[in-house]
């Protein structure tokens, strides 16, 4: 098994997959290295000295620089590194596109093909709260329905609770109504009882003209204040779609109709060496077959960026992601806070040092391929391929924004664990063994084997497997658990 991994030749530092004591001595290059301090896995260690000021180079690129003179040895960390990055930059399109063969085969999955063309994983009846004050409205409304129907028939029902709809103004007010409707009108929902009050800014008549084209079988709209009993006139709306789609099948699709969203969460120093470059593969393989993902999380791109940018398809995708970056650091300088902000707690203790150190590992994720698209917070995906979105770093918000585009399920890596999901199958994959055995009620996949005993490229035929199970209709963690939950960006005023 390997103890320690230098991740690209030019590397100062190593990457240490054990917890390593005072005194014990590392062999590479015909070098050795006697460990100065008891270090933990998947923290740093000096491949060779470091004089203060000089860069410390991780993934082939620095990750921050020296506060102080290393030694060969010495634990490289928050102690003795402090990140490069500060405002805002200005790019030049400088395209260098790093497309890899993978193979194109004919894999499908079973899915539920919609009316409009689009296709579905799960077969799902939910109610969209146009505004908070109906939360618990919508969940007595369903308590009644499920007392009177058998909903053994259909995948699951969920009222998608939040806490936004009045009270917002200019783009919060948007943005609300942009990730609802990402709700409505996604395939997984196979039916969707949109719930106002009645007094709200966000109108349920304004929000329906929002909409656009839907199916009025299967969408059905009720304002609170407008009628006499509102659990009664709920649960018979919730029967009318019931009846609408509690006879949906599923049909052989090919590989090239899945969409999934790519993020990370609690990251450690195994994220960049194992799960998050696991997604990277299956992004590029997905996107092979002629599928779709989504990488989003602006802020743990600062760093590392300019990859990104050399990979957009044309000069203006390569505009995109410009104003995607510096948009999101205007934000931050905005509100008077320091653009590298980031790391976690979580993610120091697990050994990450710097913002780039997480931005390297996190882009990772996204593989090889061209970027495609850049999405704005609430857009839906139109080009199949690589695409970003405007999205921050916070699990849930990110995940929901995923989800909202249109993606049918996020896979989501962590070293540290976490529970949650969102209103599509989020699937957790764990970057280290040890979580994996500990978590297996989050855990749904274990990525720790690349740096164990197994290749990659053997993991990636495990977890293509597995995701194509998923997208059959196996439930992952989250929906066991019955973790479903939404949350919705919010930067300006509340009335």
């Amino acid at each position: 098994m390997k103890t320690y991994m230098k991740i690209h030749g030019d590397d100062n530092v190593l990457v240490l997959l054990k917890d390593f004591k005072s005194g014990e001595i590392i062999e590479i290059d015909d070098i050795k290295i006697r460990i100065k301090q008891d270090i933990p896995k998947g923290h740093k260690v000096a491949l060779k000295a470091i004089t203060q000021n000089d860069s410390v180079v991780k993934y082939g690129l620095p990750i921050g620089y020296a506060l102080q003179d290393i030694e060969a040895g010495d634990h490289v960390h928050v102690h003795n590194t402090k990140t490069k990055l500060s405002g805002t930059i200005e790019y030049v399109y400088r395209q260098k596109l790093a497309d890899k063969d993978m193979p194109r085969d004919n894999k499908t999955f079973m899915g539920y093909r919609r009316r409009d063309g689009s296709v579905g994983i799960r077969n799902e009846l939910w109610i969209v709260p146009t505004v908070g004050c109906v939360n618990g409205t919508g969940q007595m409304i369903i308590d009644t329905f499920k007392r009177e129907v058998n909903i053994d028939l259909i995948d699951h029902i969920e009222v998608y609770k939040h806490n936004y709809g009045c009270s917002q103004l200019g783009d919060d007010h948007e943005n609300t109504k942009k990730i609802l409707r990402g709700l409505v009108k996604h395939p997984n929902c196979g039916g969707v009882l949109v719930l106002g009050l009645g007094c709200e800014n966000n109108q349920v008549s304004e929000f329906k003209d929002f909409l656009g084209e839907i199916d009025e079988q299967r969408v059905k709209f009720l304002v609170a204040q407008e009628v006499e009993d509102e659990i009664e006139e709920g649960a018979r709306l919730l029967k009318e779609i019931f009846d609408a789609m509690k006879d949906d099948h599923r049909t052989e699709v090919p590989l090239s109709e899945l969409k999934v969203g790519l993020k990370c969460g609690g990251s450690d120093g195994l994220s960049g060496i194992t799960a998050n470059p696991l997604l990277g593969k299956f992004s590029d393989y997905l996107i092979a077959q002629g599928g779709t993902s989504v990488l989003t999380e602006v802020p743990e791109m600062f760093g590392a960026e300019t990859i990104l940018m050399e990979r957009a398809k044309d000069e203006e995708t390569f505009e995109k992601i410009v104003h995607l970056i510096n948009d999101f650091k205007d934000y931050f300088i905005a509100n008077d806070q320091p653009v590298y902000e980031n790391p976690s707690p979580g993610n120091k203790k697990g050994g990450i040092t710097t913002l780039e150190d997480k931005s390297l590992g996190c882009t990772q994720k996204a593989g090889h391929s061209k970027v495609v698209d850049v999405l704005k917070y609430g857009e839906v995906l139109i080009e199949k391929g690589l695409n970003l979105l405007s999205a921050p770093g916070n699990d849930l918000v990110a995940a929901t924004a995923l989800a909202a585009s249109g993606c049918h399920m996020v896979l989501f890596t962590t070293g540290r664990g976490t529970p949650f999901g969102t209103f599509v199958p989020t699937i957790k994959i764990s970057t280290n063994t040890e979580l994996y055995a500990r978590k297996k009620n989050w855990i749904d996949f274990n990525a720790g084997t690349i740096v164990e005993d197994q290749s990659i490229e053997q993991v990636l035929e495990d977890f293509i497997t597995y995701v194509i199970g998923v997208a059959n209709g196996e439930r992952v963690n989250n929906e066991i658990n019955q973790f479903r939950e939404i949350a919705i960006f919010k930067t300006g005023v509340t009335l």
